[in-house]
């Protein structure tokens, strides 16, 4: 049955109302500023009036401004927001070309260009008029790969582009019978499966029913006819059931409840009888009544009530309140021989549960007036969305991968990319190019060598983003390469990717691996400067039984280096041996210790009082920031605390930069000496390093040596231990042209600090 819509209120001259159309609006939805709406909708049809005939195709005159504001009604009968609805009413000025991107961005705001910016993206979906033609496929393919990115952005693009479908497949009837079924078609393979993975069910039998209506005309006609024929005793029988129910209902105190006939759809029944083989006169659902209460168990308290007056059809119980459907559809279906004898099926479900079958997505996504977080949604949120869409494009036709990125565990910070052949790969937010191509295929990940993001040449450290196309350039044979494992330099960040390194490694030869084990582990004590380690002990404390098996593990990848430095500097710390432990990393200097009342660490000014503001309050975890006072010590405040933003721009002199603290720790001053081949910006760039890693530099001193173009940097600076020495090497050793990095075991920390110089 194809929904009855109201039309739109007109004047006396025969055109729309806008003033009474925006009246009406607004029994759905509450607008921030209904002047723009109205100013949006004068514009849209300004612009029409202007326009050529060409632009209008086959539309009636009138028939494309009509169009966006039956867009907007059907989007406020979702609840959406005002920014929607200015989108759908220019949506059509801007795709006929009447009206620019930029001219609504600057009259209306980026926001509502960027959604129409959305929905003309969605409209390169369209099915040609030989759909099963090899490549208008392989396009269409394409096309709803570049809309799945699109719609992760916002929703409402999606919405309004679904609006846009119902309408044109509304009017339709009055474009040639060529045009009618392309649009049909488009509309039954991919806006109603669409509809239906965002359970949006008021919209999703309209599209259903309107598209059979063209695709399968002669059917289509038969049910109706059929329908027709019993309306009336349909009618009086479906009433005298709902009295029924109704008096049973209040029998038994369930006072709030809302017992209605629910009209079947005709390509629902036409489904139904091609699935199950039978005829009109078999279809239990023709009669139906659907009964709202306010819980859950009201549901299956008025289902006892109804089968304990008819007769249960066996085979014909749904439980989707404890089942739920894929897209969130719960209740409770049920089947019974009512009056007459004559089969009749019950729908039983919460009021809330009627509104997400009702709206679906839509009945989770709300926009609330002037707050400005509202548009912030949860990515939880964003991505739950994604997996219905990706459920969705399993009915449209599968793209491989899709299914088993559906499958898998779905954290909340994930990012979605591309294959260059079109398929879709779901990685960790952090993923860099070895863990996509380990995630597309082992052998890919071994023989990695390159990788090309939108076809330009990025480093395998890179950070891959929603919507990039990934290519991975790989050599013909070979492995995957030891400093992968380093976390220290970032290329590889998933446990999939580093289990798949380990195993190959794994998988060598164990004197190979010995050998590269101890090549590495000594490269690394050199580097480091680090001499006089006892290797049984400090086997035994990374769980190996010698030196060998521990050089193996490193070798394999099970061992981790810095899993070693870091058991090297807790023996040293067991040590009473406080000559050996100075030895190993200069004298130390120990960093105040916290109090219960005071667990900040005030940065470059020494043990200063400190205390909470009052104004904000801040607790551990949020950003913060200091203020000096006046015999008070530090006041720390919260670094979004109005107070504290006045007094950046009174007295910017007085903020310090301050940190939660954890307990009393130790740094050691350490020289070390970077060699690079020099360059423009090499001091720039290992100074902002430093300072990106939270190390606190003592002195600095450079020599370059021009002749032979080497510059020599020698930086004293503190640490905590070995393990973050090693790490801090790591990264600098990736800066362009840095050679070498090295620890200056005989340098005297306190006479470069007293005479560094950059």
């Amino acid at each position: 049955m194809v929904k009855v819509r109201e039309d739109q209120p007109l004047t006396d001259g025969g055109e729309v109302d806008i003033q009474q159309w925006l009246t009406r609006l607004q029994e759905d939805v509450r607008l921030r500023e209904p002047e723009r709406l109205i100013e949006a909708c004068e514009l849209a049809r300004r612009l029409e009036r202007e326009a050529p005939r060409t632009h209008r195709v086959w539309l009636l005159p009138g028939a494309s401004f009509r169009m966006g504001l039956e867009m907007a009604d059907i989007l406020a009968e979702l609840k959406l927001d005002q920014p929607t609805m200015e989108a759908a009413v220019l949506y059509r000025a801007v795709r006929e070309g009447l009206l620019s991107l930029e001219a609504v961005s600057k009259r209306f705001g980026s926001e509502v260009a960027n959604l129409i910016d959305g929905v003309l993206q969605m409209a390169a979906i369209s099915y040609p008029l030989a759909p099963n033609h090899g490549m208008a496929q392989h396009n269409q393919q394409e096309n709803l790969r570049k809309m799945l990115v699109n719609m992760v952005g916002d929703v409402r693009v999606a919405l309004i582009k679904i609006a846009e479908r119902t309408c044109a497949l509304r009017q339709v009837k009055d474009a040639p019978l060529e045009k009618c079924l392309q649009v049909a078609r488009e509309v039954a393979d991919i806006y109603a499966p669409l509809a239906h993975r965002l359970g949006i069910g008021q919209i999703k039998w309209e599209l259903e029913d309107l598209s059979f209506r063209y695709l399968h005309e002669n059917e289509y006609k038969a049910i109706a006819k059929l329908l027709a024929e019993k309306r009336l005793d349909r009618e009086r029988y479906i009433h005298d059931v709902v009295e029924t129910l109704k008096a049973l209902m209040e029998a038994q105190h369930i006072t709030h409840h809302d017992v209605s006939g629910r009209a079947k759809h005709i390509y629902s029944i036409w489904r139904k009888m091609k699935r199950k083989g039978i005829d009109f006169s078999e279809v239990h659902d023709v009669r139906a009544v659907r009964i709202l209460v306010p819980e859950v168990t009201d549901c299956y308290t008025v289902l006892g009530i109804v089968h304990s007056r008819w007769h249960h059809v066996p085979d014909e119980f749904d439980d989707y309140i404890a089942n739920p459907k894929k897209n969130g559809y719960q209740s409770l279906h049920t089947a019974v021989v009512g009056p007459e004898n004559k089969v009749l099926e019950i729908q039983i479900r919460t009021f809330a549960m009627h509104d997400d079958a009702e709206l679906g997505v839509c009945a989770h996504w709300r926009y609330k007036g002037h707050d400005t977080n509202a548009k912030s949604r949860s990515y939880e949120e964003k991505i739950a969305w994604l997996r219905q869409v990706l459920e969705w494009q399993d009915e449209v036709g599968g793209f491989g991968d899709l299914r088993e990125g559906l499958s898998s565990d779905v954290a909340p910070d994930r990012i979605y990319v591309f294959t260059p052949d079109g398929h879709v790969i779901d990685l960790p937010r952090v993923a860099t190019p070895i863990d996509f191509a380990y995630r597309v295929h082992t052998e890919i990940g071994h023989r990695c060598r390159g990788a090309k993001i939108n076809g330009r040449i990025v480093p395998l450290t890179y950070k891959l983003k929603t919507g990039q196309q990934v290519e991975i350039l790989t050599a013909t044979k070979g492995g995957p390469s030891r400093d992968w494992l380093n976390p220290s330099l970032g290329y590889v960040r998933t446990s999939r990717a580093r289990a798949k390194i380990q195993a190959w490694f794994k998988h060598q030869a164990r004197d190979q691996n010995l050998e590269e084990g101890r090549a590495l582990f000594e490269r690394e004590m050199r580097r480091l400067d680090v001499d006089g380690l006892d290797l049984p002990k400090l086997a035994a404390a990374v769980n190996y039984q010698n030196a060998d098996d521990m050089y193996a593990a490193i070798g394999a990848g099970d061992l981790r280096i810095g899993q070693v430095l870091h058991q090297a500097q807790q023996l040293f710390g067991e040590t009473d041996d406080q000559e050996q432990l100075e030895r190993l990393l200069a004298k130390p200097r120990r960093l105040p210790s916290k109090t219960p009342k005071s667990d900040i660490t005030v940065l470059g000014v020494g043990n200063l009082k400190t205390s909470m503001a009052n104004c904000c309050r801040p607790v551990p975890g949020e950003p913060i920031v200091g203020f000096i006072t006046q015999g008070r010590g530090v006041t720390v405040h919260r670094q979004d605390c109005s107070n504290i933003l006045q007094l950046r721009m009174e007295e910017p002199q007085r903020i310090i930069e301050v940190e939660w603290g954890e307990r009393a720790y130790t740094r050691y001053p350490v020289t070390i000496e970077i060699q690079a081949w020099d360059r423009s910006g090499l001091l720039r760039d290992v100074t902002g390093l430093l300072g990106n890693e939270k190390v606190n530099v003592l002195a600095v001193n450079t020599l370059t040596d021009t002749n032979e173009g080497i510059a020599r940097l020698r930086i004293t600076l503190e640490v905590d231990g070995l393990e973050s020495l090693g790490r801090l090497f790591s990264r600098i050793q990736q800066l362009p042209n840095v050679t070498e990095v090295r620890r200056l075991r005989n340098a005297d920390p306190e006479k470069d600090t007293r005479h560094g110089g950059a």
